[in-house]
């Protein structure tokens, strides 16, 4: 096996006594995250939409930001991308503060906003010679960058096709391939699927994790939860600007429960018996919508065994099921709202 090779910038330099080793300053550097927001508020007068959010990125991961309309998502996210500055806190993102360090930080930064922007009378390989120069990549490597990016999104035999002749996915693929020409560290997504058929939403999942794997770190949006359980390795929950949820998919759905109980009772349920059934250690919900009772439970199989009989014995029972709890449920609960509300 060959030897691992430093770094370039660190080849034949040799700490000097009393100064700080080079080797140490990189591993410094390469833990440092890849955002990371401290203690941020954001007041507009008297509406304070961002409250003393304190949230990192690390470098290599996929954080899905999630919060419904009014959250005090947008704001962080244009707090991150330097549109706005915040009341008070700090922004660290890519190693350098924010505003300061925004000239330096856009330079790292790949976005692919709702609207991908695109130039329809231009062809892809227009457009992203056009992004090329707006991002100074160096001349000689523009060619071969323009070529990798359009075969990493299956788009190079359309190269010269304009734009605007493009389907909604090839669209996204495009502004994604757009994103990453000048090989950012840190990708913002914001809706990546939004709008694009089932087989085209698969394939940029199919983009976006390979970038995971490539090193890259991936902010991102989405109002598919289906999404955010496929594609990201933690979720960050906001809701009147508070951060009031973070960890894995995993993890969120256990919270609300091991187990999703579902039972079509004979007779409606007394809310005395939801309160009852609420009482039992080891049930973190019990509600009925729709004539259907529907109680989450973590505690395995003695403690659904303690509601299927309390609720048989009260109401009686003409069928169960049970399941594992959705992202969505753990939103709703959280939150108590839809995700696109």
């Amino acid at each position: 096996m060959a030897p691992c090779r430093e770094p370039a910038s660190m080849r034949g330099h040799e700490p000097q006594p009393g100064s700080t080793p080079l080797r140490s300053t990189y591993r410094q550097m390469i833990d440092q995250p890849a955002v990371e927001l401290r203690h941020v508020t954001k007041q507009f007068k008297a509406l304070v939409a961002v409250n003393d959010l304190s949230v990192s990125i690390s470098r290599g991961e996929i954080l899905g930001l999630l919060g419904p309309n009014g959250s005090g998502k947008t704001t962080t996210l244009n707090m991150v991308l330097g549109l706005l500055a915040p009341s008070t806190g700090e922004i660290d993102v890519v190693g350098h503060r924010i505003p300061q360090g925004l000239r330096e930080v856009r330079r790292r930064l790949g976005t692919v906003a709702q609207d991908t922007a695109l130039y329809g009378e231009l062809s892809a390989e227009s457009n992203l010679r056009f992004h090329a120069d707006l991002f100074d990549v160096p001349r000689e490597r523009v060619e071969r960058r323009i070529t990798e990016v359009l075969e990493l999104v299956k788009l190079e035999d359309r190269r010269n096709s304009p734009a605007g002749t493009f389907s909604g996915g090839m669209k996204r693929r495009l502004a994604l391939a757009r994103a990453l020409l000048h090989e950012p560290d840190l990708l913002f997504l914001d809706e990546p699927t939004l709008g694009v058929d089932v087989q085209s939403r698969r394939a940029l999942w199919d983009h976006i994790l390979a970038l995971k794997q490539g090193g890259k770190t991936v902010l991102l949006t989405t109002n598919y939860l289906e999404e955010a359980n496929t594609l990201c390795d933690r979720i960050a929950i906001i809701d009147h600007g508070r951060l009031i949820a973070l960890d894995t998919p995993t993890e969120l759905r256990h919270r609300f429960g091991d187990t999703i109980i579902e039972m079509t009772p004979e007779r409606s349920a007394s809310e005395d018996l939801l309160r009852r059934l609420r009482r039992i250690d080891g049930v973190a919900e019990a509600v009925q919508p729709d004539g259907v009772l529907r109680v989450s439970v973590q505690g395995g199989r003695a403690v659904a065994g303690q509601v299927v009989t309390l609720v048989a014995s009260e109401v009686g029972l003409t069928a169960i099921t049970q399941r594992e709890p959705s992202l969505e449920e753990v939103f709703l609960s959280l939150t108590g709202t839809a995700l696109r509300d």
